[in-house]
């Protein structure tokens, strides 16, 4: 049964908002949806990721808290540079050097980076390590590297390197 359906709750998951997003359960439907979910579970057994091994439950709890902190915080302070423009506000580019390698650690502060109000991920140098990052509100470059890499990059690492 395996062969057939290699990942059964996807596949299961799939089917389902098939459904639900064509709001129709019509035998062609069904039968659309069924394909559907199929291709996609064979599709995710041809990627067959590494198993992921979080190698600090708390340093991962800890990051969770930090960005939903940093999150709440950025809302705040773009609604105020939008509502209220000051005439010395200026945005530019962060180059940042990067000691993560590991792709799920890359994609996660890609996440969190992109999610923070203010800040994007604009480009990543991974021959050289080097990160650029667009903030909206740039006073300190070198406070907002020592913020990425104290706050999250050293985390990640303990997550998903250590």
């Amino acid at each position: 049964m395996k062969r057939w359906i290699p990942h059964p709750l996807l596949a299961l998951a799939l089917f389902v908002m098939w459904l639900l997003l064509t709001q129709s359960f019509s035998p062609g439907q069904v039968v659309l949806g069924a394909i559907a979910a199929m291709l996609g579970t064979w599709g995710m057994a041809a990627l067959r990721p590494p198993p992921l091994k979080v190698r600090s439950p708390r340093a991962a709890l800890t990051l969770t808290w930090f960005v939903i902190i940093d999150i709440i915080r950025s809302n705040f302070a773009v609604a105020a540079i939008v509502l209220f423009p000051r005439r010395e506000q200026v945005s530019g580019f962060v180059r940042l050097p990067l000691d993560l390698r590991d792709a799920r650690g890359l994609a996660v502060l890609g996440l969190i980076i992109t999610a923070t109000p203010g800040t994007v991920w604009v480009q990543l140098d991974r021959a050289r390590g080097i990160l650029l990052v667009h903030v909206l509100d740039l006073i300190d470059e070198d406070a907002w590297v020592a913020l990425i890499k104290g706050r999250y990059e050293k985390l990640l690492l303990e997550i998903f390197e250590s």
